[in-house]
């Protein structure tokens, strides 16, 4: 009995450890990429005119569109699947390859139609020549599924960061002699190629041309909702971009994208990696609810103490931060800045119970919310628009994400057999510390009118740290739920990294 007793014991302590040098890994490689990609960006800037990131744009939307609405879900299926994989892989393999086949053929043929949609007769030959990166993606070794489904994500991070790295070099290399457009494309061109290279070189699998049709309906089963999610959240994330640029014109889909950008750090920097890791967690556990429900609550509870902390500094500091960092030029887009720090905070709050719904095997639930928060979005973003300007848009983007949280919130809660309580317990505190930090940095603020520049917006950054902090440690003090599991983090990150 003793070793079993044992195994059962350190089961999930390994998994634990996977989980958290795994999003150490993800983290890694999204700071990497995002600092990488910005320096990209202001060297390219400097060397190319606007037209050609412009024209560059047109091809990258094409291709956005398309692989949206051909999306398999095979990834998502294969790794919710609790047994072994390997019979699926080349059938999985086979559509890929024939998807990516079919895209470049359309996008190809296509290219003078799509041009001369945007009056762009020079992107034809743009969008045919990146049309390749389809191809070179639909063959990639389907074995890298495993990076994710085994948690290997230190291998996941050098199969990516080798792609950025090319993406970068061959970038900046052709655009200080070529000095055109030319230089992205053959960037990204070169960025699919290492990608596609380094798959077969950093995973053994070999697949085949291969299709079964028994495969085919198990994994489409559980893909299609992936699917219909995915152009869900298409709809979702540039719907509105689409009727601000239609209905306010150019500028004001300036002021907006760039504060949504702002807006939605804590959802789309953190809860990225919380949602890529724990989804394959999830899925090894899925059978066990309490241990899931327990894993789910420590998700949610650290992201909440994150999201609150990120979404009031924003939120408080924005005014500060447009006028110091951005000029006085981008001030007219705060207060939609301000109303979309809520999004941001339900958003990644949303996050965490996506990978829930899929690693039980119910997509389908994602979808139908997804749904209903579109059609409710669809309602109310034009006269909302036409009424407040970005600000409205805003509004009418905050109102269905509110309703849909609440909504996928009863489901995960029939779903782990949890108490309302649990779920409010884990987002409480820092909802309450949030409020007083904002409330104090709005007291200081307009009491001391200070004259800002970048010192005193770093104090009050470093201030609106500290408040948050006593505040969580001082409700904490009871329970030590969130020091528990702040603990838990650092203790695997000390003896595992």
């Amino acid at each position: 009995m003793e070793p079993i007793e044992q195994t059962v014991v350190d089961v999930p302590e390994s998994l634990s450890k996977k989980v958290v040098r795994g999003g150490l890994w993800v983290f890694s490689l999204r700071i990497l990429n995002r600092g990488l990609g910005f320096i990209r960006t202001i060297i390219l800037a400097r060397l190319l005119a606007p037209g050609d990131f412009g024209l560059l744009g047109i091809a990258m939307l094409s291709i956005s569109i398309l692989e949206t609405f051909t999306q398999t879900g095979f990834q998502a299926a294969l790794i919710q699947k609790r047994e072994d994989i390997e019979s699926y892989l080349d059938t999985a393999w086979t559509v890929s390859a024939l998807r990516g086949l079919a895209l470049f053929l359309i996008l190809f043929l296509c290219a003078p139609v799509i041009a001369g949609f945007f009056n762009s007769p020079q992107a034809v030959l743009i969008i045919r020549v990146i049309a390749l990166s389809t191809l070179l993606n639909g063959l990639r070794n389907i074995g890298i599924v495993f990076f994710q489904k085994e948690l290997q994500f230190d291998r996941q991070f050098f199969y990516e960061f080798s792609a950025t790295i090319a993406d970068l070099g061959v970038g900046i290399m052709l655009a200080i002699i070529l000095k055109n457009v030319w230089a992205l494309v053959w960037g990204g061109l070169a960025a699919n190629f290492v990608r596609l290279f380094m798959s077969y070189i950093i995973h053994p699998y070999r697949p085949g041309i291969r299709f079964e049709k028994d495969r085919f309906k198990d994994i489409f089963g559980f893909g299609k909702w992936v699917f219909f999610s995915s152009i869900l959240i298409f709809l979702l994330t540039h719907g509105d971009d689409i009727l601000v640029g239609k209905v306010l014109g150019v500028a004001a889909l300036g002021f907006y994208q760039m504060a949504y950008l702002l807006s939605n750090i804590p959802a789309t920097e953190i809860t990225h990696v919380i949602s890529q890791v724990t989804f394959p967690a999830y899925s090894k556990i899925q059978d066990d609810i309490p241990k899931l429900a327990m894993a789910y609550l420590k998700v949610l509870r650290l992201t909440a103490l994150i999201s609150f902390l990120f979404a009031g500094g924003i939120f408080i500091l924005c005014p500060e931060f447009t006028r110091i960092f951005l000029s006085d030029k981008w001030m007219p887009m705060v207060p939609a800045l301000q109303i979309l720090c809520l999004f941001g905070i339900t958003r990644s709050l949303g996050a965490t119970m996506g990978p829930i719904l899929y690693s039980t095997g119910n997509p389908k639930i994602q979808a139908m919310l997804s749904s209903i928060q579109l059609l409710i979005m669809i309602i109310i973003i034009y006269p909302l628009t036409m009424r407040w300007g970005i600000s409205g848009t805003s509004i009418a983007v905050v109102i269905p994400n509110i309703i849909a949280l609440i909504l996928i919130t009863i489901r995960i809660k029939d779903l782990l057999g949890l108490e309302y309580k649990d779920i409010m317990r884990s987002v409480m505190m820092p909802c309450i510390a949030m409020f007083f930090m904002v409330l104090i940095i709005f007291i200081l603020k307009t009491m001391f009118p200070f004259h800002m520049n970048i010192w005193v917006f770093l104090i009050l950054v470093i201030l609106s740290i500290g408040m948050y902090s006593f505040m969580i440690y001082q409700m904490d003090r009871k329970n030590n739920e969130i020091r528990n599991n702040i603990r838990e983090v650092f203790f695997h990150i000390s003896f595992n990294i």
